[in-house]
């Protein structure tokens, strides 16, 4: 018992000192040894105020009734319990808590005043119900009239999806026959009531099991996939969007409590298999457009994967191999030149292949990889056929889906014997189709290095024929790309060039052309970029093509097409171009050392250099390099993989390095497309976005940078990088970006604290790097207006108050200025922190000296607002002040002459020496002017 009540105790020091967090383990750790009732009781009710500052309201209500269970008129644990309640929205059971408060202590006014708040807002809740019911009625009836009205339909179809969106009114919809009258507006067969329709469902169904599960079983799932199947872009996409909100709510997105019923009730298990297989089918119905199997493919990439590989159940990548690996690999087959092939839309192979990789990629050990190849192995098999041609381009092609994907795989079945043999045969067909087909398996297989030695030793000659026979541009280009990526084989690096001098500027240009040629189509043109993706590694035709402003006007034209397989093409192309990829430190010592040995040395291209390279960013942004980053960011979540996010923010960092180019990046865009880049992707992806972000809000206005509510989802990712794992200049940026936020407005001041920054930036004020230091002394120096900011201050036991008098003490001006700032607004708030002051360290008398004789007006200002607020908190402080040499400060400075700069100072030298005065300090005829 002993130990329950110290933690106890332990844990209410942590609570008034402001370390909530503390306060529970504390608490939890009592609860767990504690076997008194009564003091368990008062644990409980303890830890539920912890969890109420945490807004962690469902675990705040659970304590405070397992108190109440102990003692039925414990006051205090009754009204948490009600403001708990109230935040969850359980306003009449919150009404019966304060009413049983109320009725204790009938004089309270806090329960009456509350007792009377919470009546007036469930009798509105009431009226609001009701009226609700008939607005729903009324919508209805608009939109299923038989003469509808264009603008009435078009108004009532948006109000019922945004009535969707909130709890309360998704339910009235629901409660009143809502799935059935939707159904109907689908059968209308008209595309805006279709969309409508599908709108609101997925409304009702966000993050509520319940009604998802009966919305699937009323509608049918197989009724959505057929909506889902129509050749409709903008229904696809929103049917595509209302099974991710079902999938979401049924896989456990939806925490209500629904009691002891739930397990039987609600066990979604049999309808995610369903939903799963109904994707499966689709992937390979030839009755599915394009767009309905680009849907299909994409919420099997988001739903199939483990999202954390830490989990262990990876039972839906089993199942999915099971039962749709042959057809995903059908899909990649496919050859749209040939008859009777899958509608598919430009993005549909490319995203098969990221679902095999993201499969394969799921796999946790080696007899489950080795059933992913042998399928995949069978399946090419099957279709090799010396008599049918076209099953023989269908294996290729499917080859050359699965080296986009799991790579792995498809470099050991390129191994088998007989394969690159067939690639090389069906070089030299006649078809046109055939030769395509290969080329593109060639190129996709020779990316390892064993392979590119096979491709340059037997395909080098081949292509160079291919390119010069043919006189299809579509067969010549492909050729173009494959000798691209053997003249790039040494990446970087000038001593390793594959081609002659002057060969690889040849080919970039060549791909230039054919890339601004509008004649040509954008399939085709498409595989120019992938052509200079491969080139740019060269520093010449970097900067040949960012001297071509119409070339790259056309690259970003293509980027921000319905295509969005080019995006990877177009990022490394821009990485390369930037040289924002990670470059190795090469010490001298080992350069000599290789050279001793006769080992290759890499070298620098002059034209890789700091100014070359500046020169090339200015170019870009003037081209509009910017908008089509912008847009690219936007694709698919599917196709936009981690690795493509990671080199858009690597594209992005290096752009906004010079402070003068940060504006035209906001101009076009720059702000708001980085904001999904920091927060999904790469580790090093989400942290090179968040650097850039920081370097943006350092120095732009938040509202025209982040306009609306982005502005509170910068806050997170900015301070991600006051982590001590980020270096030096990533915390001092994010330190200078949040000061600019924190002086913006309260509301984003409260956001930085909730996002717990406080530790961080209180810890970067002990740093020894001075600008590190100086930048989160400012940005302390504008929180301390918050008041969690100022509790910290008042809490006892800490040495926060005397850091900031002894920064005020530092010879940095910028430094001294934010520290006096920040003094001076906590004692203006606080008295107790005046006397706090003089209790911290004995040289506080020598520091506000220093600070009231400042030669920087605005330090000056600061120290003498701290000692204004020092004099009238207490008398006897006030006394010692007066008698120190503050006294003489004072009245040099009140009696100097009346001067529009020094003006704030000379007011506030005065009204210290009124302030004396008027506490019988000093003398009337002490404060007077020459």
């Amino acid at each position: 018992m002993a130990d329950a009540v110290q933690l106890k105790e332990e844990g209410n020091k942590y609570f008034q000192g402001g370390e909530i967090d503390k306060a529970i383990d504390s608490y939890t750790q009592s609860l767990k040894v504690c076997k008194d009732k009564k003091v368990a009781a008062i644990v409980y009710r303890n830890r539920c105020a912890c969890f109420l500052k945490k807004e962690k309201y469902s675990q705040a209500a659970a304590d405070a009734s397992k108190a109440i269970d102990v003692d039925a008129k414990d006051i205090k644990a009754l009204y948490r319990r009600c403001q708990a309640l109230e935040k969850l929205g359980k306003l009449d059971m919150a009404f019966k808590d304060v009413q049983r408060c109320a009725t204790i202590e009938p004089k309270n006014k806090t329960f009456i005043e509350t007792l009377r708040r919470l009546g007036a807002e469930i009798q509105q809740k009431l009226k609001t119900s009701f009226s609700t019911d008939s607005r729903v009625q009324n919508m209805f009836d608009i939109l299923l009239s038989d003469e509808p009205e264009k603008d009435k339909c078009e108004k009532a179809a948006n109000n019922l999806i945004v009535l969707a969106r909130e709890d309360a009114g998704a339910e009235r919809i629901f409660q009143n026959n809502g799935v059935a009258l939707l159904q109907q507006l689908i059968e209308t067969g008209k595309p805006e009531m279709i969309l409508a329709a599908i709108r609101t469902l997925s409304g009702m169904c966000t993050g509520h099991k319940a009604r998802a599960m009966a919305i699937t079983h009323l509608v049918g799932i197989e009724k959505l996939c057929r909506i889902m199947a129509v050749d409709n872009e903008e229904i696809a996409l929103a049917t595509a969007n209302l099974f991710q909100c079902v999938y979401d709510s049924l896989a456990g997105e939806d925490r209500r409590e629904y009691g002891k019923e739930e397990a039987i009730v609600l066990d979604a298990s049999k309808d995610l298999k369903t939903i799963l297989l109904a994707f499966l089918e689709m992937v390979s119905s030839k009755t599915v457009s394009g767009h309905g199997r680009d849907q299909a493919l994409n919420l099997l990439c988001k739903n199939v994967p483990r999202q954390n590989k830490k989990e262990q159940d990876h039972s839906r990548a089993l199942f999915t191999i099971d039962h749709g690996l042959r057809k995903i690999l059908k899909v990649c087959g496919q050859i749209p030149e040939l008859p009777d092939q899958l509608p598919l839309t430009e993005n549909t192979q490319l995203i098969a292949s990221i679902l095999l990789n993201k499969l394969y990629d799921d796999l946790r050990c080696d007899p489950e990889r080795d059933n992913f190849r042998d399928i995949c192995d069978e399946y090419i098999s099957s279709k090799f056929d010396p008599n049918d041609m076209d099953k023989n381009i269908h294996a290729i092609n499917t080859l050359s889906g699965i080296l986009q994907g799991p790579f792995e795989v498809g470099d050991k079945l390129v191994g088998r014997q007989g394969v690159m043999e067939m690639m090389v045969a069906l070089c030299g067909s006649e078809r046109e189709v055939d030769q395509m087909v290969a080329v593109e398996a060639l190129i996709h297989s020779s990316t390892k290095m064993s392979r590119a030695s096979f491709f340059t030793t037997n395909g080098v000659s081949l292509l160079k024929e291919i390119y010069k026979k043919t006189k299809n541009e579509k067969i010549k280009i492909r050729a173009l790309v494959g000798l691209c990526k053997i003249g790039s084989a040494g990446g970087d690096d000038y001593g390793l060039r594959q081609f002659a001098e002057g060969s690889t500027e040849k080919l970039a240009k060549q791909c230039r052309k054919w890339l601004c040629n509008p004649n040509i189509d954008a399939r085709t043109r498409k595989w120019a970029v992938e052509g200079l993706a491969y080139l740019t590694n060269d520093a010449d035709v970097k900067d040949d093509f960012v001297e071509d402003e119409p070339a790259m006007k056309a690259m970003f034209d293509l980027a921000k097409s319905p295509d969005k397989t080019i995006l990877y093409a177009v990022a490394c192309t821009l990485v390369n171009c930037t040289n924002s990829y990670d470059k190795k430190d090469i010490l001298p010592e080992l350069v000599q050392l290789a050279k001793f040995s006769k080992q290759h040395v890499p070298e620098q291209h002059p034209k890789d250099k700091k100014d070359f390279i500046q020169l090339r960013v200015k170019r870009m942004l003037k081209a509009g390099v910017t908008s089509a980053l912008a847009v690219m960011v936007k694709a698919d979540s599917t196709i936009l993989t981690d690795q493509t996010k990671e080199m858009l923010s690597r594209v992005f960092l290096a752009l906004a390095d010079d402070p003068k180019d940060r504006g035209a990046i906001v101009a076009q865009g720059g702000g708001k497309a980085l904001i999904p880049l920091a927060l999904e992707g790469t580790k090093l992806g989400k942290v090179k976005a968040c650097h850039a972000l920081a370097k943006i809000a350092a120095i732009s206005n938040p509202e025209i940078a982040f306009p609306g509510e982005r502005v509170y989802e910068v806050v997170r990712p900015l301070v991600s990088l006051l982590n001590t794992e980020r270096d030096g200049m990533e915390n001092f940026e994010a330190l200078m970006s949040l000061t600019n936020l924190s002086g913006f407005s309260e509301k984003l001041r409260t956001k930085i604290v909730k996002e717990n920054a406080l530790p961080d930036i209180e810890s970067y004020m002990f740093e020894e790097h001075d600008q590190i230091r100086q930048a989160a002394t400012e940005c302390m120096c504008n929180l301390v207006s918050c008041k969690e900011v100022q509790d910290r201050y008042l809490a006892d036991g800490n040495d926060r108050l005397k850091l900031l008098v002894l920064l005020c003490s530092e010879d940095d001006d910028k430094l001294q200025r934010a520290a006096a700032g920040a003094l001076a607004m906590l004692t203006a708030k606080h008295a107790k922190l005046c006397t706090k002051i003089s209790l911290v360290t004995t040289q506080y008398l020598e520091i506000l000296q220093r600070l009231c004789l400042h030669d920087n007006i605005e330090v000056q200002h600061r120290g003498l607002v701290i000692v204004y607020n020092m004099l009238g908190a207490d008398d006897e402080l006030a006394k010692k002040l007066i008698e120190s040499e503050l006294l003489e400060i004072l009245t040099i400075v009140g009696k100097q002459e009346d001067h529009p700069k020094r003006q704030p100072v000379l007011d506030v030298a005065r009204a210290c020496l009124s302030k004396a005065m008027d506490l019988g300090l000093i003398k009337p005829f002490s404060c007077g002017k020459e």
